[in-house]
């Protein structure tokens, strides 16, 4: 369950709204070059992953096709982050069929609204791998409303495009980490040098 609060805490330096914490560790369970494993690749990876997170309901039997779709979920809201980060692969038609994917989802596992006198909360009314992908769409939907839902951002470094919260003050952090942002500014470097060795000499 999600809460949706009138006195959420907003992202800081220090804390990390549990809505986000949601987000990134269902993105984040891709796999990358920099040694980073696969968690959803079939339904035996997915399940183990779930055990460990009780976020999402904790265990839960699901299946190999159960873990296609999260994959498919799963790159349809890197897409979206990747977008937030400027990437321009992303944009276009790859983040368009990614908000139509996420369009379907959403009309596939609908939220419940449930109202206290604490506050309102966003819950899935399913069970099983229905909650699971519920409980995203709710932490997805709940931190946007808060106006920072583009602080949700996917590394620009390529195959890094881990999933992080931009805590910069003007929010124009592109990278998970100043490696990441080093590896990319040494590529551009290097790209630099290699056009001017093959541009031809110039005429004294």
């Amino acid at each position: 369950m999600i809460t949706a609060a009138s006195g959420s805490p907003q992202p800081t330096a220090r804390t990390v709204p549990p809505t986000v914490e949601t987000v990134l560790a269902f993105v984040n369970t891709r796999a990358d070059g920099s040694g980073r494993r696969e968690l959803l690749g079939d339904g035996e990876s997915f399940a183990a992953w779930l055990a460990e997170h009780g976020e999402f309901g904790g265990e839960t039997v699901v299946t190999d096709a159960d873990a296609a779709v999260a994959r498919e979920l799963r790159d349809a809201l890197v897409t979206v982050l990747l977008a937030h980060s400027g990437d321009e692969e992303s944009l276009g038609e790859p983040l368009l069929r990614a908000e139509r994917h996420l369009r379907r989802v959403g009309s596939l596992y609908p939220l419940a609204t449930v109202v206290t006198a604490d506050g309102v909360e966003l819950a899935s009314p399913q069970t099983g791998v229905p909650r699971v992908f519920g409980t995203v769409l709710a932490a997805v939907t709940t931190f946007a409303q808060t106006g920072d839902w583009g602080r949700i951002k996917a590394c620009r470094n390529p195959p890094c495009h881990f999933g992080f919260l931009d805590r910069t003050r003007n929010g124009a952090g592109l990278y998970c980490s100043t490696g990441c942002g080093s590896q990319v500014s040494m590529r551009k470097h290097r790209r630099r040098q290699r056009q001017a060795g093959d541009a031809p000499p110039s005429e004294a």
